[in-house]
């Protein structure tokens, strides 16, 4: 008996997906996530040979509006993958979520740029959640670029401060260009600067930016952002009401003095347990927020060094995320600065590509095949 499943290249996931869906939907993910609605360990990360080239796998099982979770969520402490299943709260992801079973396989290979290919590489399978037959492979790449500014763009709507008109970023590749998307679409930005190591790079994202400013309507006058690049990242941050950080740096690019009272910052680099983005004395002063609680004790460099250098403790974390789209409290006042730290989910991706395979299934798009 042959199995028929739906391929889905990265050509047909742009077709079917918006960057204002996607917000939704991670917002309703994570929350589901945080509520104990998705079954899900944290990444399996095995090195690769080469510098900074890593295999991860993520899955997760999605309970849709199927269930009614009670209890709370277990787990054996930081040093093993914690269970979300059982915990007390919402189990559904958006009005019309379905029950969902996947995994995305991802690479990471830093010297991919030299061969003329992305340094993240991703593929998504999609199982029934009834047989457990495989029901579609995706490109994971792209849905996996949406997503993460998807879920940043979600922290910002729910912890900066309403009137914040005015965006920093360091770095300037595929992530950046991303978070200028998902960010122009929950504040009206006035003022977008951009700093990376490599000024051929930050120029040309500039560029870039400007050009898209035709033909995005969050981004087109009569109101559209300046955006320019600067030479120092002390000199793209200070005064910045959000600071997105979307580096590949081991070690600090943020210092602490340069982040003004009030600022919100989204970590998505350092995603190692070795590795920081962050002064740690920033990470210290600030309301830190977590996609994952589980995930950032053991992955994350900026809480995990933190933690081991007595800075402060695992409570430091404030809430995750997704405890925050169900109504707990975030920003407490106008002064103080916010993280949000970003690791990213399996829940957003099975559930990005969910969204994705239904309209393509409605629409005709993708390739049948068999096994």
């Amino acid at each position: 008996m042959s199995i028929r499943f739906r391929l889905l290249t990265e050509t047909d996931v742009k077709a079917v997906l918006t960057m204002d869906d996607l917000i939704e939907t991670m917002s309703a993910a994570l929350q589901s996530y945080s509520g104990g609605g998705v079954t899900q360990p944290v990444r399996t990360v095995i090195p690769m040979e080469g510098d900074h080239a890593f295999f991860g796998l993520m899955p997760a099982f999605v309970r849709g509006n199927t269930s009614a979770n009670s209890g709370p969520s277990t787990h054996s402490g930081p040093s093993r993958a914690p269970s979300r299943d059982g915990a007390a709260g919402s189990a559904s992801v958006g009005a019309d979520a379905r029950p969902g079973l996947g995994a995305k396989l991802v690479t990471v290979v830093g010297s991919n740029e030299a061969r003329g290919l992305p340094s993240h590489l991703a593929s998504i399978l999609l199982l029934d959640p009834e047989t457990g037959a495989l029901q579609a492979l995706l490109d994971g790449r792209f849905i996996t670029e949406a997503r993460t500014a998807a879920v940043s763009a979600v922290s910002s709507r729910l912890l900066a401060r309403k009137t914040a008109k005015s965006l920093a970023i360091i770095g300037s590749g595929v992530q950046a260009r991303s978070h200028l998307e998902a960010l122009s679409r929950v504040h009206a930005l006035r003022q977008v600067t951009v700093w990376s190591p490599n000024k051929l790079h930050r120029d040309a994202f500039v560029e870039e930016a400007k050009t898209s400013t035709v033909s995005d309507t969050c981004l087109t006058p009569p109101n559209p952002p300046n955006i320019s690049a600067v030479d120092h990242a002390g000199e793209a941050v200070v005064g910045a009401d959000i600071i997105v950080l979307v580096t590949s740096s081991p070690v600090p690019v943020l210092e602490d003095g340069w982040v003004k009272p009030g600022a919100h910052v989204i970590s998505v680099g350092a995603c190692r347990p070795t590795q920081r983005e962050m002064d740690p004395a920033l990470v210290a002063r600030a309301r830190l927020f977590v996609d994952s609680r589980g995930a950032a004790l053991v992955e994350s460099g900026d809480v995990v060094l933190g933690i081991q250098e007595g800075r402060f403790g695992p409570d430091h974390i404030v809430a995750e995320l997704g405890q925050l789209v169900a109504g707990a409290a975030g920003r407490r006042s106008d002064s103080e600065v916010t993280i949000f730290k970003s690791l990213g989910l399996a829940v957003e991706d099975v559930t990005a590509a969910q969204l994705a395979y239904r309209r393509a299934v409605e629409r005709g798009i993708g390739q049948e095949l068999s096994l």
